[in-house]
């Protein structure tokens, strides 16, 4: 069955969305088929059509598509987080649109990382990210305490899944990531989690309150974010920076939690480090297999210094509209193509620094 259905009428043509069981799985996604008429008959575009398996927040079904002021459209999906109870999840927001063959699109590619919001009318195939790059992805932490095995690393290991929890909830529990190098931070995102909460569902009169410190040596800090005297509920708290920083070292300190235990599942840092991008990525190979045309394994070779590579995949050289973003692993198992068509791939590499070059692109049949 499919459920979460959803219809947007563009030039004549009806695009019907909608969502299949598996809310929380990674690939949770929304297709669309599109028709002459709101009852039909449709035909299916060949894949997804909001489709995010990897990175921080992963999922990108059960959603609609709406238009912003500007007339842009927008696809607003679940995130799958999955953990206390299966359907757990949060919303995500992705530019959304139609080329010029009618083909509706939903771009997702750094779609948990800061973008730029159009002020106007955007061609929404071209992306507006802000080139920000993740600064503390499996870099060194510390925290004033850890409760069992929700170690610390579990803060910065891009998994929305994982968590660090201190052993209390108190005033002055931390939380300290190390960035390995004087970096340019740009913006900080706090991603609480729930250990020992208290209620379920939503709650009024409940908030978030920390301070964030910053400092070069580790030694002499700064207050970055204060946000001491908050009064609102903030669960995935974003904080762009008026003015970028230098910073190596960034202090997470708990004031008050609305319930539970002081618990973060992603202390991310974005900006810019002080090196060089990763080289373009070699020896792309894509590998589908012959019994099941729907899927293909996906390897490529390491390139140095890369934390993460993202795979962009469709079914014409010129419409690579879906993007898997890949962290600490050189090969991908892909499972999402129509076996009647071929398929195109292109892959870059990424770190604190930049994006490499795109691979040419890669046809398999």
């Amino acid at each position: 069955f499919i459920e979460g259905a959803t219809m947007n009428k563009h030039n004549g043509k009806y695009y019907l969305q909608y969502a299949a069981p598996g809310t929380e799985f990674s690939g949770y996604a929304d297709g669309v088929v599109v028709g002459d008429n709101p009852l039909g008959p449709f035909k299916a575009q060949p894949d997804p059509l909001s489709y995010k398996p990897g990175g921080f927040a992963r999922g990108a079904g059960h959603g609609a598509t709406f238009q912003d002021n500007y007339k842009n459209y927008w696809h607003v999906s679940t995130i799958s987080v999955s953990v206390k109870n299966n359907f757990e999840r949060r919303l995500g927001l992705w530019p959304t649109g139609f080329d010029k063959d009618g083909v509706m699109y939903c771009n997702t590619a750094f779609g948990d990382y800061p973008h730029y919001l159009p002020d106007g009318k955007s061609d929404h195939s071209q992306s507006r990210f802000t080139g920000w790059m993740l600064l503390n992805y499996n870099k060194p932490v510390q925290a004033s305490s850890t409760l069992g095995n929700y170690t610390t690393n579990n803060a910065v290991d891009e998994s929305i899944k994982t968590y660090w929890s201190a052993k209390t909830r108190n005033k002055g529990e931390w939380l300290q990531t190390d960035l390995g190098e004087l970096s340019t931070v740009n913006a900080v995102q706090i991603n609480y989690a729930d250990q020992d909460a208290e209620f379920l569902g939503k709650q009024t009169n409940i908030f978030h309150q920390y301070i964030i410190y910053y400092s070069a040596d580790g030694k002499k800090w700064s207050i970055l974010v204060d946000k001491s005297k908050n009064t609102k509920d903030v669960p995935h708290d974003y904080v762009q920076l008026k003015q970028p920083v230098k910073a190596r070292f960034l202090k997470l300190e708990n004031i008050h939690m609305p319930t539970g235990k002081f618990a973060i599942s992603g202390f991310r840092v974005f900006g810019k480090g002080s090196g060089q991008a990763p080289a373009m990525v070699e020896d792309l190979v894509v590998l589908r297999t012959e019994k099941d045309k729907r899927s293909a394994w996906i390897k490529w070779k390491p390139a140095d210094n890369a934390y993460a590579y993202n795979i962009y995949t469709g079914t014409e050289p010129d419409k690579l509209y879906n993007c898997i973003m890949v962290h600490g692993a050189n090969e991908y198992y892909y499972k999402a193509m129509d076996k009647l068509r071929p398929y195109y791939f292109s892959i870059e590499a990424i770190n604190e620094n930049g994006i490499s070059k795109r691979t040419d692109v890669v046809k398999i049949d």
